[in-house]
């Protein structure tokens, strides 16, 4: 199972064997415990439930449910599959090795947080004229019409950015180091350092 929880360390860069330079992000890759088995007869669903890191104040209904798997982890996270392998099982450590260089993967993190901003920053609305009188610099204009007297859901407003659930696709595992539990991955990966990134084989 192509499926892994890691933490975002940085970003570097590396030169191919034909010279090229490319973007790499780093990913640690600390093992991970296969906590729950999901199948289609029990749950409605195949899917493996895996755990990361070791948490020490675990309340007592997660206790019970990660007893099985001999490890108490901080982090768990669940991914569909399509059919479980026959080698895992609740308590399977799974390790970096699962991926290798030139696997096609998809990264899933928490996008950095922006805190407020316009709708010039949020949505990319144009600023205002500054001439002629013209005051609404970076005012958002019309919000609304005379009929139906109320604001539609959805509208494009300032308000919170960043902070959100980002998936980048389709990028290529440039770097597996078992010894150092490292996972590079090509191009740009969402979030901040530290930040919790999943990592899944491409479908």
């Amino acid at each position: 199972m192509k499926a892994f929880i890691t933490r975002k360390v940085g970003m570097t860069s590396t030169i191919s064997d034909d010279g090229t330079m490319q973007a790499v992000t780093l990913l640690s890759a600390s093992p991970v415990v296969v906590t729950q088995l999901k199948t289609q007869e029990t749950d409605g669903y195949t899917a493996v439930q895996i755990g990361a890191e070791v948490d020490k104040n675990v309340a007592k209904p997660q206790a019970g449910h990660f007893k099985a798997s001999g490890k108490m982890p901080k982090i768990v996270r669940e991914f569909r599959v399509t059919e479980l392998e026959q080698d895992l099982a609740v308590g399977s450590e799974l390790t970096a090795e699962v991926f290798s260089v030139g696997d096609v993967v998809d990264v899933t993190g928490t996008s950095k947080g922006k805190g407020f901003e316009s709708t010039i920053k949020r949505h990319n609305f144009k600023r205002g004229r500054k001439t002629h009188g013209g005051r609404s610099y970076r005012r958002p204009g019309s919000i609304g019409s005379m009929y139906p007297q109320k604001i539609f859901k959805g509208k494009r407003m300032a308000g919170h950015g960043g902070d959100l659930q980002v998936t980048v696709r389709n990028l290529v595992v440039a770097l597996v180091d078992t010894e150092h539990n490292i996972i590079g991955v090509t191009g740009a990966v969402p979030g901040a350092r530290k930040g919790i990134v999943l990592v899944k084989g491409a479908k």
